[in-house]
């Protein structure tokens, strides 16, 4: 990927501020694996490395210790047996073998580049990825999704130096995370709904040329919605590239605006709760993209009601925090102390509902054209495929927006007068209990 040439466009930007990538080189195409010693080398990669891998992305990238050592480098091995979840015992763990080397390897994706982004930030070292699935949007960007306590948030950090996809290695990854990176960029949708909609709402800086950005990569990666599950480098190169795309437009903005909206806090708020019992989740991608769903299928159904009443948000705080039950109620207090919606009113609120509408039906496909997609792609459609049971899916509907200190749609549902909404016809409603076990 030329780097310049993604940034002509952000020069001299109309949004009035200056857009810097850090030094990065992107290489995607096939034959790579065999060459990751040298392109490391040429880009001027520390030569004592902490590679950091589980069975199943060592087993992906056969033979790459090997090349490394043939190129001169001298790696200690970290590795897993099948890491799922970026926590930041891992983080810890790590910095002590990050003290008697020159930079960090993830060979991987997912949670073992969020967690070696992290502890490589840390201990002030390097950090590149071998990616070994096209399964996730967080390659290039500069925040790593940590869980600490079983409570997710996302932790400011630096992207990598260097990014290398081999498309043959990408594209033999199995179909299940090849679909899953396909949810993940299909969030971007109401990702950028959301953005939008802050921008409306709380005044949010949001970057049109950003916005492009991603939904150049949309298109791009929509259009081969049928052929992401098979095994064919073209299409994995062109979702790698989408992904890695969508990374750097997070870091071209400076948060997570470009890829994450109200979809990822419903996935966070599926997975904290199951780590809470002590179970694992389904991969990040294929929550996403059920999550997705659902937020398109609430969109909609809030932008179809023409003249929407608003007043001071009501929100039923002790519902909230029994929702998110004991072991996280501290951490949500603190992300809405003070919370969001004071920086907006319903005046501003009900003058601005026909803009907001028109994000929504304008960038918005609708839930049937979304799940029609999801299900090219191979991805799953329905909470009960990824494991979600339909009290958790109905709290994670309801309770999401309080999970972060950031304005979406679905946050001033705590501002809308319901009694409009459902009198439209429409069916959400938190569900019966708040206390969900």
């Amino acid at each position: 990927m030329n780097l310049q040439t993604l940034l002509a466009p952000l020069r001299s930007c109309p949004c009035g501020r200056p857009h810097f990538l850090p030094p990065m080189a992107v290489e995607i195409g096939p034959g790579l694996l065999a060459r990751t010693a040298d392109i490391l080398s040429s880009h001027g990669f520390p030569r004592a490395l902490l590679a950091v891998a589980d069975k199943n992305t060592l087993r992906a990238s056969e033979g790459i210790l090997e090349i490394l050592a043939a190129g001169g480098f001298a790696c200690t091995l970290q590795l897993y047996d099948d890491l799922r979840v970026a926590d930041m015992r891992d983080v810890k763990a790590l910095l002590p073998m990050c003290e008697g080397v020159g930079g960090v390897l993830s060979i991987g994706s997912g949670s073992l580049n969020d967690i070696c982004r992290l502890a490589a930030f840390r201990a002030g070292k390097p950090f590149a990825i071998f990616a070994t699935a096209p399964s996730m949007d967080g390659f290039a960007s500069d925040t790593a999704p940590i869980t600490q306590r079983n409570f997710k948030t996302s932790v400011p950090c630096r992207a990598p130096s260097v990014i290398i996809g081999d498309t043959e290695v990408l594209a033999a990854a199995p179909a299940v995370l090849k679909s899953a990176g396909f949810g993940d960029m299909l969030a971007k949708y109401v990702a950028l709904v959301d953005w939008r909609v802050a921008q409306l709402t709380v005044g949010e800086y949001l970057c049109p040329q950003i916005v492009s950005l991603v939904e150049d990569a949309l298109r791009r990666v929509t259009s081969m919605a049928h052929r992401v599950t098979a095994n064919d480098p073209e299409t994995a190169g062109a979702i790698m590239e989408a992904l890695v795309m969508t990374g750097l437009a997070m870091t071209l903005a400076g948060c997570t605006r470009p890829a994450s909206g109200c979809e990822h806090m419903i996935s966070h708020f599926w997975e904290i709760k199951k780590l809470e019992r002590g179970e694992l989740s389904d991969f990040h991608g294929r929550k996403v993209a059920v999550a997705t769903l659902l937020a398109a299928e609430l969109y909609h159904a809030l932008a179809s009601v023409e003249a929407m009443g608003f007043h001071a948000d009501a929100t039923d705080w002790d519902a909230v925090y029994a929702a998110y039950g004991p072991n996280f109620a501290r951490d949500v207090r603190a992300c809405n102390t003070p919370t969001v919606t004071d920086e907006t009113t319903p005046a501003l609120l009900r003058e601005r509902w026909p803009e907001i509408r028109k994000i929504v039906r304008e960038g918005l496909p609708s839930s049937a054209e979304l799940l029609a997609l999801l299900r090219a792609a191979g991805a799953p459609t329905a909470p009960a495929e990824i494991g979600v049971a339909p009290e958790l899916a109905a709290a994670g509907l309801a309770f999401h927006p309080y999970l972060r200190h950031r304005m979406t749609l679905s946050r001033l549902r705590g501002m809308m007068r319901e009694a409009t909404f459902f009198a439209a016809g429409n069916v959400y409603s938190p569900p019966p209990c708040a206390n969900y076990p």
